[in-house]
Parts: C-alpha cells; sequence; structure tokens
C-alpha cells in the first residue's frame, strides 16, 4: 500500500489540466511543477552561543519531518567575530512526498496562523518561476511547542519549480491553493 500526498494527486488532476489549458502546452511534460522547497535560517547570534543552533536543528527537524543540518561559515569576518567552519545557520531541502506534505500543512494550517495574515505578497519571484518568501516567526507552525521555545526566529522558504517564467511559476503556486494578496 503507497501513500500519495493530497497535493500530489491534486497536481495531476486538476493543476496540470488546468495550466496546459491557460499556457496552452503541447505534451505534459512541458507543464511546470514543484521540484523542492528549501528552508533555511540564519542565526547571527550562534558566534556566541552555540546552544542556539541545537535548539535551530532540533525545531526545524520537529517542522519538516526531515533531520536539519548546521550551515558553517565559509570565511573569517573578524567585524562579526566569525571564523571559517563556525556554524551559522540550519537549513533541510524537500523533495517528493515530504515536500508536498509540508507545502498542505503551510498552506492550510501555518499561514493562516501567521500574526495580521492578509495573503503573500506575491514580489518574491527571482525571474525564473522560483518563489521565495521570509517567516518572521517560526512558532507559526503547529509542531512547535511555543512553552519550550527560548527564542523566537525567522526562516526563509524557497519553492522551486521548473516553469520558465514568474508568471507560469504564480500560476502553479495558486493552483496548490497559495495565498497570494490581491
Amino acid at each position: 500500500m503507497s501513500y500519495t500526498p493530497r497535493l500530489q494527486e491534486m497536481y495531476s488532476a486538476e493543476v496540470v489540466p488546468a495550466l496546459t489549458e491557460k499556457f496552452g502546452y503541447k505534451t505534459v511534460m512541458k507543464v511546470p511543477k514543484l521540484t523542492k522547497i528549501i528552508l533555511s535560517q540564519g542565526i547571527g547570534d550562534a558566534v556566541a552561543d552555540k546552544k542556539l543552533i541545537d535548539n535551530a536543528v532540533e525545531d526545524m527537524t520537529r517542522i519538516v519531518g526531515q533531520r536539519a543540518v548546521a550551515t558553517i561559515s565559509k570565511k573569517d569576518i573578524s567585524n562579526f567575530k566569525l571564523r571559517k567552519g563556525m556554524p551559522i545557520g540550519t537549513k533541510v531541502t524537500l523533495r517528493g512526498v515530504r515536500m508536498y506534505e509540508f507545502l498542505d500543512r503551510f498552506i492550510a494550517v501555518a499561514l493562516p496562523r501567521t500574526r495580521d495574515f492578509r495573503g503573500v505578497d506575491s514580489k518574491g519571484f527571482d525571474g525564473r518561476g522560483n518563489f521565495n518568501m521570509g517567516i518572521k516567526e517560526h512558532i507559526i507552525f503547529p509542531e512547535i511547542d511555543i512553552d519550550k521555545v527560548n527564542r523566537i526566529m525567522g526562516m526563509d522558504v524557497t519553492f522551486v519549480t521548473t516553469a520558465d517564467s514568474d508568471e507560469e511559476g504564480k500560476a502553479l503556486l495558486d493552483a496548490f491553493g497559495f495565498p497570494f494578496k490581491k
């Protein structure tokens, strides 16, 4: 018995025909698809306190259900008291089933829990159909217990697609139900 996420089934059944009709693709392989979702956090105060990185890795792992890794600095920066090889952030890349599961929880549960949420601004496209956005508080995810959090941190979320243009990328995310501002 194999499990396919709701949004993955929706992509095959509804999104592909809708985008084919809208953009006039001649083959199904031309229809843009979501390839990966990357979550990353930069933790500047980790230079002074190494425990922050461990907490951030645990929180991000709890959010996505996949082990997050600590990112390390590539060079020395004396003004920030930073040495090459020091941990300064966390990241995780989601693909396949976990990517669709995270996207479903992100759209349906986490984003509506954002304070004063009125939709996501669509200015985060990069010209090639990929979308970047920032989250100010990681406590919007229900997996995080607010009582056990010692510090609220933000994170960046990148949606990588196979779309050729921003218009196609936005249409793909719209079809998944992404809450863009009108």
